[in-house]
C-alpha cells in the first residue's frame, strides 16, 4: 500500500480505490464522505468479537453508513449506544437497548430511521464511554487515521475531555483496501487502538494520542452558531 504527503492525497486514493474495484457501496457518490464498503457488516462482527469490546456498556459511535452494523450488534449485545448528530447540530442521542423493541434494532441503528428510538441527552449526562467508534477514510497499522476531512470525530472526542471524561480506546472499521502504508497527522488527531477489515483485526500497542481538549482557537463564530452545544463548554 502507498505512503501519502498529505491526508488529502489519502482519502483520494482511497475513495477511488473503492470506487474502481467495485468495493464501494451506498450511498454514493463515495467522494466526500466516510465511505460504505463491501464486507462491513462482517469488519463489525470482528469487531464485536475482539477482545476490546469485553466488558463494555457504553460506546459513541460515529452515525456513518458502514458504523451501522457495529451500533445494530452493540444493541443486541445490550450496549448502550451514544450518537452525536451530524454534524453536531444537534448535541447527542442516546440508544437504550432496553427501552428499544428487538425487532427495531436495525431501525434504531440507522440514521434515516432512527428518530423514533433516539433520546436527545445533554453533556452534563452523557457517561463514561467504555468504547469510541469511529468513522475513517484512510487508517495505517500504527493507529493513523483520516476522516473525511471536516473533523468532527477529532472534536466530539475532544469534548468528552473537555467534560473530564478519561481517555477511551479508539476503534474502526474499514474495508481491507482503507489500510494505507503512511500520511501525516496533526496534533489534536484521534488515534486508533483497533482496526477492524472483513478480513482482519489489527491492534495498535502504541496508537497516536491527541494534544488533549478543544482548540478553540481554531473554531470561528461561524463554527460555533453552526454547532450551538459547543458554547455549553465555554
Amino acid at each position: 500500500m502507498p505512503t501519502f504527503e498529505t491526508k488529502d492525497e489519502a482519502r483520494q486514493w482511497v475513495w477511488d480505490t473503492l470506487r474502481e474495484t467495485g468495493a464501494a457501496r451506498f450511498p454514493f457518490p463515495v467522494e466526500g464522505r466516510i465511505p460504505n464498503f463491501d464486507g462491513a457488516e462482517r469488519a463489525a462482527r470482528r469487531l464485536l468479537d475482539s477482545d476490546i469490546f469485553d466488558g463494555v456498556d457504553a460506546i459513541k459511535s460515529n452515525p456513518d453508513s458502514p458504523q451501522k452494523y457495529v451500533r445494530e450488534l452493540a444493541l443486541r449485545r445490550g450496549i448502550s449506544v451514544y450518537v452525536p448528530t451530524p454534524r453536531l447540530k444537534g448535541g447527542f442521542h442516546r440508544f437504550d437497548p432496553e427501552a428499544i423493541p428487538e425487532e427495531h434494532y436495525e431501525d434504531a441503528s440507522m440514521l434515516s430511521r432512527w428518530d423514533p428510538w433516539a433520546e436527545q441527552v445533554s453533556l452534563d449526562d452523557l457517561p463514561h464511554m467504555d468504547l469510541i467508534v469511529t468513522g475513517s477514510v484512510a487508517v495505517t497499522r500504527d493507529g493513523r487515521r483520516c476522516g473525511k476531512g471536516e473533523g468532527y470525530s477529532d472534536l466530539e472526542y475532544a469534548m468528552l475531555r473537555e467534560l473530564g471524561h478519561p481517555p477511551a480506546p479508539v476503534v474502526t472499521t474499514v474495508h481491507d483496501r482503507q489500510v494505507v502504508d503512511g500520511f501525516p497527522i496533526d496534533d489534536h488527531d484521534i488515534g486508533l487502538t483497533g482496526i477492524a477489515t472483513p478480513e482482519e483485526w489489527i491492534v495498535v500497542e502504541e496508537p497516536p494520542v491527541p494534544s488533549g481538549g478543544i482548540d478553540w482557537s481554531k473554531l470561528s463564530e461561524d463554527d460555533l452558531e453552526a454547532m450551538p452545544i459547543l458554547r455549553e463548554l465555554m
